[in-house]
């Protein structure tokens, strides 16, 4: 486990279509109550719930009780793995199409 204790994989977090697009939406907002996530999916309160516990286990999303509401905020800071991980492959690329570039600079020649 890491520093801030992920039970789950940020990888496997975010690989889903609906979980990302959760991540969209609480990075829109300070905080948004779980009937305010729910209204802009087509699925009921319980299964944005398990896609909300799931980001919850990889470190991405914090819930706090309001009275009897449970209110959602992003925590983006596990995404920096994901970044790294990007980071390294952008540069990889990068690197590959400098020499395809070349190469065939060099086959003109």
């Amino acid at each position: 486990m890491s520093e801030n204790n992920q039970v789950r994989d940020v990888f496997d977090a975010i690989a889903d279509p609906t979980r990302r697009r959760l991540i969209r939406l609480l990075a829109e907002k300070a905080e948004t109550p779980l009937h305010e996530l729910t209204a802009q999916f087509s699925m009921g309160r319980t299964a944005v719930s398990k896609h909300l516990t799931i980001l919850k286990e990889a470190g991405l999303v914090l819930d706090r009780k309001v009275g009897r509401e449970t209110r959602f905020r992003l925590n983006a800071s596990p995404l920096v793995e994901v970044q790294d991980w990007v980071a390294f492959y952008t540069k990889f690329w990068s690197t590959n199409m400098l020499r395809l570039g070349q190469l065939l600079e060099e086959e003109e020649e």
